[in-house]
């Protein structure tokens, strides 16, 4: 499970508010991995940051902490702005299906016909390839041997796992910048306060914006 924390497009109070919820989350949680941190100007700030939660009683405390997170603390950026309420979400995004290229082979063989419009071989040198995983199969008769056969059909299943993982990678990229846009402000699971981001509250809670 991946769990993204994010600013939204809030300014840079919002972005350290990301920093130190994600140290906060490090701290309770032992053992969870950034897959991936995207760092702002200002120091310790950061629009986003992905953790990846593999322990199972972890996921489920993690669930918990879908939604809003709020911060309430004198700006340490603007120190004559009025606003103190800083919210940023929390989201949980589906993690991308890896495919194992590795994995097992189904191999059927089959008579073919040769090249230039030859009569069917006697040996069977076509060659069908089955990758049991994803359900892909591939034929190749372009060689008069088996093994040749063979090693053209795997290069052809190599290239569309190849192409598919491409496209996870990017559905998952695109999922993941689509939560980072919806930050709703109020009704926060959480709430924090001060520059030692103390937590305060652990429940939902409305909250008069600001």
């Amino acid at each position: 499970m991946l769990i993204q924390i994010s600013s939204g497009q809030g300014p840079a109070e919002c972005e350290l508010a990301v920093g130190l919820f994600a140290k906060s989350l490090q701290e309770e949680f032992a053992g969870l991995e950034i897959k991936k941190a995207v760092k702002s100007r200002q120091e310790n700030c950061y629009s986003s940051i992905i953790f990846k939660v593999t322990d199972d009683k972890q996921e489920t405390e993690i669930l918990k902490l879908e939604g809003t997170i709020l911060w309430i603390c004198q700006s340490p950026f603007r120190p004559n702005h009025k606003r103190k309420n800083w919210y940023i979400a929390v989201s949980i995004l589906s993690e991308e299906e890896i495919i194992n290229s590795d994995s097992d082979y189904k191999i059927e063989y089959f008579h073919c016909g040769g090249k230039g419009g030859q009569n069917v071989n006697k040996v069977e040198t076509g060659v069908r390839l089955i990758h049991l995983p994803t359900g892909i199969t591939v034929t190749a008769t372009e060689e008069r041997t088996q093994q040749a056969n063979r090693r053209i059909a795997e290069k052809k299943i190599q290239e569309i796992l190849k192409k598919q993982q491409k496209q996870l990678q990017k559905n998952a990229k695109r999922d993941a910048w689509h939560e980072h846009y919806q930050l709703e402000r109020g009704n926060p699971v959480r709430i924090y306060e001060g520059t030692n981001f103390k937590l305060k509250s652990a429940q939902p809670t409305t909250i008069p914006l600001d």
